[in-house]
């Protein structure tokens, strides 16, 4: 059996909730969990209190969460994977936003760094809610986008973790990519 059609026989056990496949999924996805974590953290602020190890983990924690789900096979899992990342980074952003805010803190000067990083939280909350906005028209281009800018996948990757060709990811990508565009420079 190949480590893919394992991958998905095991998600298919935990799904009919097998917590020992679990346990025995973990070292098959996690190499490439910690990839898709690498790449997803690639664009974030030096100093950012989740590390790649921290992402893999949140991500896998938030997936093996999922009471019930009908896992389709690995590709599946990767995609799911990806969106569990944004939305971890996403949580992450409107938590600094709120410590920047106040939130308890000492008062501290401003400098270079901390511009940069405000700018990147408000950066990534904006994205947020355009992507928000886009999945109520086209909830497929959301999924490419998901995968392609918070994991770094690649047209064939995306395509494999969703279960499309790598045509169809393009003309999504393309769309998302100059609706957002639009979107997100009007506001």
């Amino acid at each position: 059996m190949t480590e893919s059609a394992s991958v998905t026989s095991l998600l298919r056990e935990a799904g009919r909730g097998d917590r020992q496949a679990l346990d025995r999924l973990v070292p098959m996805v996690y190499d490439t969990l910690r990839g898709l974590a690498h790449r997803a953290l690639r664009h974030e602020r030096p100093g950012h209190t989740l590390n790649t190890t921290a992402l893999a983990h949140e991500a896998y924690l938030e997936l093996i969460g999922l009471d019930h789900i009908a896992w389709q096979d690995r590709s599946h899992f990767f995609a799911m994977a990806a969106r569990a990342m944004r939305h971890i980074l996403v949580d992450y952003a409107v938590a600094r936003k709120a410590q920047k805010r106040g939130g308890g803190a000492v008062a501290i000067e401003l400098d270079d760094a901390a511009l940069v990083t405000e700018s990147r939280i408000e950066e990534v909350l904006s994205l947020n809610e355009a992507l928000g906005r886009l999945e109520s028209v086209a909830p497929h281009a959301v999924q490419v986008v998901e995968c392609r800018i918070f994991t770094g996948m690649t047209i064939e990757e995306t395509a494999a973790a969703l279960g499309l060709s790598p045509a169809t990811v393009k003309r999504h990508w393309s769309m998302a990519r100059a609706w957002l565009t639009r979107e997100l420079s009007s506001r």
